[in-house]
C-alpha cells in the first residue's frame, strides 16, 4: 500500500477497550504481565440518582480489577477506576455503570470471556491453559466460560436455524463433566454444552 494513512497510536483501540466503555490512562509492563490503568468513559446518566432523580456529587473512587484478553500470551489486567456519587436529595450512593466492560462482580472483562470461549472451542485449549493466559484461577476461568457458553450459545433459541449438517465431537473433561462441541458448518458458528 503506497497510499497508506496512519493515525496517532491509540492503546485503547488496540486493546479493544473502546467497545467496553473504558479509556486507558496509564500502563505498566512487567516481565510476566501487562497492567492497564483505565477509567470509565464519562456518562451523563451516571450523575443522576436512580432512586429520586436528583443530581449526585462525586464522593470517592474505587478500583476494580479485571482480567482482559492476553496480548502475545502476556496476561493483561485492567485496573478500572470507578467514581462513586452521593445523591444530594436522598443521600443514596452509587457507582458509575461498568456494565459494558463486565458483568457485576465478574473477574473477567467481556473481551476476556469472548477470548476464552473462542480459545476453548476453536483453538482446543484447555481450561488450565486459558486460566494461565488470563492469570486467574482454574475455577474462575471454568465458571466464567461455562456461564458465558450457556448465555451466548445455549440460551440462543435460534442458534440452529437453517442448519442442515451438525457434527458432534464429545470428549471427557475433568470432574466427570462432558463437553460437547458442535460445529455448525452452514453458519460458521459453534455451541458449547456442559452436562454433568
Amino acid at each position: 500500500m503506497f497510499d497508506a494513512t496512519f493515525v496517532r497510536p491509540d492503546l485503547g483501540a488496540f486493546c479493544r477497550l473502546d467497545e467496553l466503555g473504558l479509556e486507558v490512562v496509564g500502563q505498566r509492563l512487567e516481565p510476566d504481565r501487562a497492567v492497564l490503568a483505565c477509567r470509565v468513559e464519562p456518562g451523563e446518566l451516571d450523575r443522576w440518582c436512580r432512586r429520586c432523580g436528583a443530581e449526585g456529587v462525586p464522593r470517592d473512587t474505587v478500583t476494580r480489577r479485571l482480567a482482559h484478553e492476553p496480548f502475545g500470551w502476556r496476561p493483561t489486567t485492567l485496573l478500572v477506576t470507578i467514581r462513586r456519587f452521593r445523591c444530594t436529595g436522598c443521600r443514596h450512593v452509587w457507582r458509575q455503570d461498568t456494565g459494558r466492560a463486565a458483568e457485576p462482580r465478574a473477574r473477567l472483562s467481556r473481551r476476556a470471556l469472548r477470548w476464552a470461549l473462542e480459545a476453548i472451542v476453536c483453538q482446543h485449549l484447555t481450561i488450565a491453559r486459558v486460566a494461565e493466559a488470563l492469570a486467574v484461577s482454574w475455577d474462575t476461568a471454568n465458571n466464567a466460560v461455562l456461564d458465558e457458553g450457556r448465555r451466548m450459545l445455549i440460551g440462543d433459541p435460534n442458534r440452529l436455524d437453517g442448519v442442515r449438517v451438525l457434527g458432534v465431537d464429545e470428549h471427557c473433561v475433568r470432574h466427570e463433566a462432558l463437553l460437547f462441541r458442535m460445529e455448525v458448518k452452514d453458519h460458521h458458528r459453534f455451541a458449547v454444552v456442559a452436562v454433568e
